[in-house]
């Protein structure tokens, strides 16, 4: 399952987000999306769960709950059209 996870704090650090995100299962990615002219963070990115229950349990954990100084978002991705 993958998932949107946006108000990231722009300093955030992919590693430091797949740690968080790991305590509810397999990442088997994960994508912070940056700028392409300054390659600073745009604040949100994507992450694919091999399992959707930790999927689902990643955003009943931490949807809304502050992680590096912001409340996140998580919800299930759109998929692209």
């Amino acid at each position: 399952m993958n998932l949107y996870i946006g108000n990231l704090n722009y300093r955030i650090r992919e590693g430091e987000l797949q740690s968080a995100l790991e305590q509810f299962g397999e990442v088997i990615s994960l994508r912070v999306v940056k700028d392409r002219d300054t390659g600073r963070s745009k604040g949100f990115g994507f992450v694919e769960f091999a399992d959707a229950d930790a999927a689902r349990q990643a955003i009943e954990n931490l949807n809304g709950k502050e992680f590096d100084g912001r409340p996140l978002v998580l919800k299930e991705a759109s998929p692209r059209s």
